[in-house]
């Protein structure tokens, strides 16, 4: 099997996720680099070429929320889920779960 084709899949349904994996995480307030930490964490890494414009389009969507935090020396944009993104994590996670069951019923439940 030729690596390449697994690895573009892979990448395809990562992007695919990426959205609901930030909005799930940012119901709490978190600056870029912690919200890269989180996910790593959680084992969903993300490259900051890919969350920083992606941070930029969801709140350009309405979908974030950002504030400066200035009192540390650095200052940090923290970025949280606005109420309209509330709503559409909500029928992300909907979808997310129909299609999980969805697959498990396709492969019989089999967890290989």
């Amino acid at each position: 099997m030729d690596d390449d084709l697994i690895a573009g899949h892979l990448q395809e349904l990562r992007r695919g996720t990426v959205v609901l994996a930030c909005l799930t995480t940012l119901a709490q307030p978190r600056y870029g680099y912690a919200l890269l930490e989180t996910l790593a964490q959680a084992g969903f890494a993300v490259d900051g070429n890919t969350l920083y414009p992606l941070l930029r389009r969801l709140e350009k969507q309405g979908l974030l929320t950002s504030e400066w935090n200035t009192d540390d020396a650095r200052p940090r944009k923290f970025y949280r889920v606005s109420p309209d993104g509330a709503r559409v994590l909500d029928q992300l996670m909907t979808e997310w779960r129909t299609l999980d069951t969805a697959i498990g019923a396709l492969d019989g439940g089999d967890p290989r």
